[in-house]
């Protein structure tokens, strides 16, 4: 009796299922009861196994993440790890369930890049692929084919082939995602060769990664991966094991290989990848014909893949777009949504991003005795970033400012709460004009930004608070007296770099 193998410590979130061809399906652990067999009222449907009967098998969840395996007094019995299950019996990551012609085995969630298992490239020899046995076809030929050539290939002449071709644009013209997409292309490519094994690779930053698979322990020449990909050259080998240039290679003599074909994942202009089948056994010798219509299918299946990767950066995008534009409504809800009127002056504020949203700020506060104080802030940066401190500046000011203490003490807390969670690449100039009629006395207190007082008649009378940038101190401030006539402006960095620009470009 085998041991039962050693268990892998994690919480379940998938159901891998392997079939005797070697395709893979992941369906994740939503449900507390899982039905395995050939009835339609199993959500594991297989009704062409004949080694499984009507309800089979049956998985359930026991107190939140534990899972057990139960036996339905199937036919032909459920193995857990080689051994028959009687009764209900506990099951854990790293089990391997059996059943009809189908493995399962529980797994912690996977990522998209472990899915697959590693397809290996095996530099053995650089030698020339050339031979008796060996076919090479071009797309471009195969698609500029005169009327009068069409003997040569005799791939729209030949039933079998044509309708794989119309069976590939009929499947291929639905709506899919592409971990779909490439699945369909995978079965499409072995049903129209009779294929036994068969892998779909794609570039993805120069690096050919596994989307699809059929069978495994794929060991793939070198060369004929550098043909393909560089030459854009389809290949068709009847028997490797006679081909002069490869029936030394151990790729080919370990997996008897017997014939392969291998054609580029081609669009009109560049290769995005490769399709790969073979068959160990001669079951049935690949032709020309296969060469050609597997080499036109991965071209209309080429197209329809960077199709959809367009389709799905778009409607990201999209959306991208739709959340910056509430994103925007919302920040643009944080600002005051008009001036307070006061006696003696005329206030106006505005902000302008260069973004959909930013990280400007500005908003005023009203005192009982009347005077006015205006804030304006800026966040170093621009975008998403910036509008998120933005927002936390904010609502930080809110809280603070309706407090009683001095104007400086508020201003040095301020500081503190900020600084304390601000990423050490980002920065927040400040600007606090507490003054305003009835006196004309104008109190500003700023932390990295400059304001700016225009009028004949602005008069400095004291300085206030400390000139100083640590943390745990206030920023430098001053008191001035304005008159009615004066105007003061009041801005965050931003305005200051564009008017320092300004004067750079007029020298």
């Amino acid at each position: 009796m085998a041991p039962t193998q050693q268990a892998v410590p994690g919480i379940p979130r998938e159901l891998i299922i392997r079939d005797s061809e070697g395709k893979v399906t992941y369906l994740p652990l939503d449900d507390d009861r899982i039905l395995l067999g050939r009835s339609s009222t199993c959500q594991l449907c297989y009704p062409n196994d004949s080694g499984l009967s009507r309800q089979h098998m049956a998985l359930t969840r026991v107190d939140g993440n534990r899972w057990q395996v139960e036996d339905l007094g199937s036919k032909n019995g459920t193995l857990l790890n080689e051994q028959k299950i009687e009764g209900v019996m506990p099951v854990v990551i790293g089990d391997q369930i059996a059943a009809g012609h189908l493995t399962l085995e529980l797994a912690e969630s996977i990522p998209d890049a472990q899915r697959f298992e590693k397809v290996e490239f095996v530099d053995e020899s650089k030698t020339h692929i050339a031979s008796s046995t060996t076919v090479v076809a071009k797309l471009d030929s195969l698609l500029n084919t005169q009327p009068g050539d069409l003997d040569k290939t005799s791939i729209i002449q030949t039933n079998p082939q044509m309708q794989a071709l119309i069976r590939a644009g009929r499947e291929l013209a639905e709506h899919r995602p592409l971990n779909e997409l490439f699945e369909v292309i995978m079965d499409l490519s072995m049903e129209a060769v009779m294929a036994g094994r068969g892998v779909l690779m794609t570039l993805e930053g120069g690096e050919l990664l596994t989307k699809a698979q059929r069978g495994a322990g794929f060991k793939i020449s070198s060369t004929v991966r550098d043909r393909v990909l560089k030459e854009k050259a389809s290949l068709l080998v009847r028997d490797a094991m006679r081909d002069q240039a490869l029936k030394e290679q151990k790729s080919i003599v370990q997996q008897r290989v017997r014939g392969m074909i291998a054609v580029p994942l081609q669009t009109n202009d560049r290769v995005i990848g490769l399709i790969y089948v073979d068959s160990p056994d001669m079951i049935r010798e690949f032709t020309k014909e296969d060469l050609g219509l597997l080499t036109v299918m991965a071209n209309v299946a080429a197209i329809r893949i960077e199709h959809v990767r367009l389709l799905e950066i778009e409607l990201t995008e999209r959306a991208m777009a739709k959340e910056l534009e509430q994103a925007a409504h919302i920040q643009m809800g944080l600002l005051p949504s008009k001036p307070p009127n006061v006696e003696g002056l005329d206030i106006a504020g505005n902000t302008a991003p260069c973004h959909t949203v930013g990280g400007d700020y500005y908003d005023y506060l009203e005192f009982p005795d009347g005077r006015i104080a205006m804030l304006v802030g800026d966040v170093a940066g621009k975008g998403m970033p910036a509008s998120l401190l933005m927002s936390s500046l904010q609502a930080r000011v809110k809280v603070l400012f309706e407090e009683g203490d001095r104007l400086s003490e508020k201003i040095t807390r301020l500081n503190k709460t900020t600084t304390a969670s601000t990423p050490d690449n980002r920065f927040i100039t400040f600007l606090h004009d507490g003054g305003g009629p009835p006196d004309g006395r104008a109190g500003v207190h700023q932390r990295g930004s400059q304001s700016a007082l225009v009028g004949p008649q602005v008069r400095r009378l004291r300085a206030a608070g400390r000139r100083r940038h640590d943390p745990g101190h206030s920023a430098h401030g001053a008191i001035y007296r304005v008159a009615r006539t004066d105007a003061a402006r009041r801005y965050a960095g931003a305005v200051q770099r564009r008017r320092h620009r300004s004067r750079q470009s007029r020298r």
